[in-house]
């Protein structure tokens, strides 16, 4: 698995976290930020992990309005946690990383997707980022 795959499991860690608990997202990195002091093997995918979460903190009304405009028929408030951190992740990955290809972040997002949220995840993500990936 791939500093980067590993990466993005960590950012939805910590945005699954805050989003649960209702805690703020700042928050719930700073404290993840001390728990990374002590692994220094996984630093690598500390790094690009603290950066989607920093991106999604710093443009977070922008990608949450793109997932509400993208998601037909479907509230924020109604989708499941899982899905709502991973179109976060994602869709930062789309509009802001330009190291990340479109397709990678797509991919990506949909395989963890089918990993630990419905069985209809998969798809509902795709089909999510897919659209905000063609009107970018």
């Amino acid at each position: 698995m791939s500093a980067r795959t590993k990466a993005r499991k960590r950012a939805l860690d910590i945005l699954f976290q805050s989003d649960i608990r209702g805690d703020d997202l700042a928050m719930t990195l700073a404290a993840e930020a001390q728990r990374a002091v002590n692994e220094p093997a996984r630093e690598a995918s500390w790094l690009y992990a603290r950066e989607i979460v920093d991106g999604v903190i710093d443009n977070r009304d922008e990608i949450d309005e793109q997932i509400t405009t993208f998601a037909k028929d479907w509230s924020l408030a109604r989708m499941p946690a899982v899905d709502r951190a991973l179109l976060r992740m994602a869709v930062w990955e789309i509009l802001y990383n330009d190291e990340v290809p479109t397709a990678v972040a797509i991919d990506e997002a949909v395989d963890l997707a089918k990993e630990f949220s419905t069985d209809d995840s998969g798809a509902f993500v795709h089909g999510v980022l897919a659209r905000i990936a063609r009107s970018s």
